[in-house]
């Protein structure tokens, strides 16, 4: 029988070595009051699945229950305590009621999407690449979504499914990390690839060639110089628009604009006021502090500042869709395979456009544990728990649409904060944190509802601490796993085979937050975190021991390894196990030492700035690309 969830804030937790920790009373308190008023209940929101109980335990009423739907009602068969749903409800979101008594009701499919590659038992691998990273004889030193088509095209031409890149949200001003975004629901104008963009003319921008020679040639990606070039051109490129434009092009900007309706028109006001006040969005003036209709209509009234930055998003946009066709059009069975981070820059245009569905008085962050004892404070915010509940997840939705709507695949980074996110009160530090269980069913009754409606395949990260049934629920909801090799050992530190590995999966060896297979093997890593005084947390004997126990693992399934152990043989390795997924990343295939992120360094290391050694037009011909093409085509996982 189906019962009513709601969210709770757990009093207990255990760590990563399964010790149990109590919070303080004081500090649940602390939280409890910032998430719901006083005297205010917690919501409470029933899942049915479409081969599901029909049953649903109710409280006992006089009055009869009744079924509500886009405003019609329908009376519902009811026992003592217990309602019955009609059996052929559809997918959707509806409300049962009698008496006073409200409860929202989410009809969900059986489980996520999944793909036809994976009815017809297919066996498949994508590129993964940092995309602002990619280097190529046309950008501006920033990747671009005209270089995302030429990197669909070489994974077309070496067999692979698709291409896996970083989340491509809208960043604050000077981020560079793709994790902390300002927006979710739109994306980073740095992605634009302005020779693509009918409005802009080169011969616009005085120096424009010797300035992007300049950038062409950095190792670095200079985001500084880059923001204020694109911004520049992209500026000029709007007013030619404005100017010149044929009906055709204006009326497509008018489709965009009302299908993003309000969320598009709220984040082109924060860019406008942020431009004008700086961050944060809480010291501006008292006025402007939510994102009233009357404050929307006078910005947009006294200036086409807003319209300009709903043009940025028109062409970032229609560019990405471009992308996403392309794809199709190469008969690529993944094809675009987008990236969704956990949460919000607590300044950014999210939590100043949503605040009544952010919980912006706490920060994401993660429990003390031996490795940071005082714990971490992500300094993102989350989504309301309660506010989930009130609005139908609308927030939640909105986010998922946005990242799916031009992709074949996503992935919930942290996917774990589906079932629990660890809150921090934003003033104090992570010793202060609980965590906040969120109705997880409900959550994922919507991921499923979300992805049929995109025909997208949800991949969620499920690393870290898991709580015991968790990952069983996310595979019962068809919510791939995410696993990374270099994690998946034995209690003895010995590498497993490819039969422990679950098919509904993505295998990769590494992530963007873990050293490369070549930095792995040199010990690059380890080295730079000494450097740089942080702990390695593995020694130089652990890793030489590591490195033999995977080439000793990878010898022991048939891969013959005629000399030092490559990263070729670990692919052909990876590539028996039967996730139906592999992700490759372009820094293993290219042997790159340098790791993308170093988690707890900010300006010790330069992350999110390296660029690929290699330019775009140059990867087709790479004797790695090709050669590791036919090794998975050798072991069933190519396309053609």
């Amino acid at each position: 029988m189906g019962r009513p969830q709601s969210w709770s804030i757990s009093h207990q937790y255990f760590d990563a070595f399964g010790r149990s920790h109590e919070v303080a009373p004081h500090d649940v308190t602390s939280i409890s009051h910032r998430l719901i008023a006083d005297g205010q209940g917690h919501a409470e929101v029933f899942v049915a699945r479409a081969d599901g109980v029909r049953a649903l335990a109710v409280p006992s009423t006089d009055r009869p229950w009744v079924l509500v739907s886009e405003g019609n009602a329908q009376p519902i068969a009811a026992g003592e305590g217990v309602i019955h749903l009609p059996p052929d409800l559809p997918s959707g979101s509806y409300c049962v009621a009698a008496d006073g008594l409200r409860y929202p009701l989410l009809v969900a499919p059986r489980a996520a999407y999944q793909p036809d590659f994976v009815k017809a038992g297919r066996r498949l691998w994508v590129i993964a690449v940092q995309l602002y990273a990619v280097r190529s004889r046309r950008n501006w030193g920033h990747g671009d979504f005209t270089d995302l088509m030429g990197l669909l095209d070489l994974a077309a031409r070496s067999g692979a499914a698709g291409v896996g890149v970083n989340p491509l949200h809208a960043l604050p001003p000077g981020q560079a990390s793709p994790y902390s975004p300002s927006s979710r629901l739109f994306l980073n104008p740095l992605y634009i690839a302005l020779d693509a963009v009918p409005e802009f003319h080169a011969d616009d921008l005085p120096g424009l060639a010797n300035e992007l020679a300049a950038l062409r040639r950095a190792d670095l990606v200079d985001y500084p110089r880059i923001t204020a070039l694109k911004e520049q051109a992209l500026r000029l490129a709007y007013r030619r628009f404005r100017a010149q434009a044929d009906d055709g092009r204006r009326a497509a900007f008018a489709r965009f604009r009302e299908a993003r309706g309000d969320a598009l028109a709220r984040y082109a006001a924060f860019e406008t006021l942020r431009a004008r006040h700086g961050s944060p969005w809480w010291e501006w003036p008292v006025d402007l502090s939510t994102p009233s209709p009357a404050l929307l209509a006078q910005l947009r009234a006294a200036s086409d500042e807003m319209e300009f930055h709903e043009y940025v998003q028109w062409l970032a946009d229609e560019q990405l869709a471009a992308c996403n066709d392309h794809a199709r059009a190469l008969g690529l069975p993944v094809g675009l395979y987008l990236d969704l981070a956990v949460g919000v820059a607590l300044d950014g245009a999210d939590a100043w456009a949503e605040q009544d569905k952010l919980a912006r008085d706490l920060v994401i962050g993660a429990p003390p544990d031996a490795w940071n004892p005082g714990g971490q404070n992500w300094g993102i915010a989350s989504f309301h728990p309660q506010a989930l509940i009130e609005t139908d997840f609308v927030l939640f939705r909105q986010t998922l649409r946005a990242v799916m709507r031009h992709a074949g695949a996503i992935r919930i980074d942290h996917a774990l904060g589906l079932n629990r996110v660890f809150l921090i009160p934003r003033e104090l530090d992570a010793t202060h944190g609980a965590y906040v269980q969120l109705p997880f069913e409900a959550m994922l009754a919507v991921v499923a509802q979300e992805s049929h409606r995109a025909r997208c395949l949800v991949i969620g990260e499920d690393l870290g601490t898991v709580p015991e049934g968790v990952s069983e629920t996310l595979r019962d909801w068809g919510v791939w796993s995410y696993r990374v090799a270099l994690f998946e050992r034995h209690g003895d530190g010995a590498f497993r085979g490819p039969h422990d590995y679950s098919a509904d999966a993505i295998v990769t060896f590494t992530t963007h937050d873990l050293p490369t297979f070549a930095g792995w093997m040199s010990e690059r890593d380890l080295k730079l975190k000494r450097e740089i005084g942080m702990d390695p947390g593995e020694a130089a004997h652990d890793r030489g021991q590591a490195i033999e126990g995977l080439h000793r693992a990878v010898r022991h399934h048939g891969i013959h390894v005629p000399d030092a152990l490559a990263f070729e043989h670990v692919a052909r390795f990876l590539a028996r196990t039967p996730c139906r997924l592999l992700a490759v990343l372009i820094e293993d295939i290219l042997e790159i030492p340098d790791q993308i992120n170093v988690p707890g360094t900010v300006s010790e290391y330069q992350n999110w700035m390296k660029r690929l050694p290699l330019a775009l037009e140059e990867l087709p011909a790479h004797q790695n690309i090709q050669s590791l093409a036919a090794a998975l085509a050798a072991e069933g996982r190519s396309v053609g």
